[in-house]
């Protein structure tokens, strides 16, 4: 094919037909077009968008580039949930068991976080022993069986995908929403699900900085997601704060089994019940969402979901002892320092970006793609907007691997947090359902 015309033609912001668009994915994935010019090619995109044709004809080329998981015949509904990533967001942790128990199968494949944002896989191997890494027969045979499985995207779902992003990473073509609808649903599609929710987030620590963006996004992904079958639906969440009082992998995981023994923070409570609660809807188990947020909260209070989590543990290789003595352990980092305030008043803000590049910095995050994670290192204990202090209250706890960084982050943490003499009103953390 003459690739450089489709690059002149969306250059000049042209449309491709889907036979053109298909043809370019096949031919990078088979190695026949550079990463020079197909870094051109997306920043074309990046700069000129796509037309609801392209983005479709992208998106299932993307998908059939690599195989489709196929599951037995099962009276349960496929789902999942996929979020658009934040700081302290540890919302699949605890909603894929529940959604277990709640008669669906969950094939959930998750990323690795890059920069302030956390992922998913990051935080589950920050178990011991957890194996992230399953192949396409695994998960299907895990899914049977238990009714959920987290992993990995395999070198088999959506290859173009994989290869794709890691360009678009060091090109700074991330932030487009033909290519971040493309990137979500080829993998999504490729896991033969029959419903998805979608935490599309926007604000300081968001890909989306602001609601417009977000609702474009989220109506991208809900249109296509639906033409293609999949019965969708998006929530447009804030991440001006961290969601819940932790951002770090291993305390986050402590985080979403407080969340499973309804022990968690009420902002991460509220968000698991929602995404269960429209994928109940989705997939006709329920009528209103009312009922449905009931359904899921009661599923929770059963108990049922901490044992499934358990299940999951063991069946990817999990050493149980060791999670439940670690579990324990109010502290696992080298060392830990309390930030604490002179001052008094209610807090206003908690800076989610700066808490999320404070995590980065000690370990938790990476700043490259091969860096390597301090799985321990993070901040709990976070203070929310609307929340009363005295003098000497603890904002924070520091965990760090050393002396030095714990001074850092707590001398950068004096920056996060605002506050006034009277509380002021707080928005709310869930501004829209498309």
């Amino acid at each position: 094919m003459n690739f450089l015309s489709c690059i002149e033609a969306k250059r000049t912001g042209d449309a491709l037909s889907p036979k053109q668009v298909r043809a370019v994915i096949a031919e990078y994935t088979a190695g026949n077009i550079a990463d020079y010019q197909m870094s051109a090619f997306l920043m074309a995109i990046c700069c000129r968008g796509m037309n609801p044709d392209e983005i479709t004809a992208l998106t299932l080329a993307m998908r059939d580039s690599g195989k489709v998981l196929k599951f037995p015949e099962d009276d349960r509904p496929i789902v999942d949930k996929h979020s658009t990533g934040g700081v302290g967001d540890k919302v699949s942790i605890a909603l894929a068991p529940l959604l277990a128990c709640l008669g669906f199968r969950v094939p959930m494949i998750s990323g690795h976080g890059l920069g302030i944002t956390g992922g998913t896989l990051d935080k589950l191997e920050s178990i011991p022993g957890f194996t992230t890494q399953l192949t396409n027969e695994q998960i299907v045979s895990q899914v049977q069986r238990i009714g959920v499985a987290l992993g990995g995207q395999t070198s088999e779902i959506a290859p173009a995908d994989k290869a794709l992003y890691a360009l678009r990473d060091v090109t700074g073509t991330v932030t487009s929403i033909p290519l971040i609808t493309a990137s979500i649903l080829s993998k999504k599609l490729a896991e033969n699900i029959d419903a998805l929710v979608m935490d599309v987030k926007f604000g300081k620590a968001a890909f989306m900085k602001d609601q417009e963006q977000a609702h474009g996004l989220a109506q991208s992904i809900v249109q296509l997601a639906s033409e293609c079958g999949v019965r969708t639906s998006a929530l447009l969440t804030r991440m001006d704060t961290p969601l819940g009082r932790t951002a770090g992998n291993w305390l986050e995981v402590k985080e979403a089994v407080a969340c499973l023994d309804c022990r968690g923070p009420e902002d991460l409570e509220e968000l698991v019940s929602t995404c269960a609660a429209e994928l109940l809807i989705q997939s006709g188990k329920s009528s209103n969402k009312t009922e449905a947020k009931q359904l899921a909260q009661e599923e929770m209070v059963s108990g049922r979901p901490r044992k499934k989590f358990d299940e999951l543990l063991a069946a990817q290789g999990a050493d149980i002892q060791s999670f439940n003595d670690k579990m324990t352990q109010d502290i696992t980092a080298p060392v830990v320092r309390e930030f604490t305030t002179s001052a008094e008043g209610f807090i206003t803000t908690c800076d989610a970006q700066l808490v999320g590049q404070i995590v980065r910095d000690l370990g938790g995050g990476r700043l490259i793609k091969d860096s390597v994670i301090q799985p321990d290192v993070g901040i709990d204990l976070l203070i929310k907007p609307g929340e009363v202090f005295g003098r000497g209250s603890i904002l924070a706890r520091v965990h760090s691997m050393n002396e030095e960084n714990a001074d850092s982050a707590c001398n950068r943490l004096s920056s996060a947090f605002e506050h006034a003499d009277e509380p002021l009103p707080q928005p709310q953390l869930i501004l829209q359902v498309i």
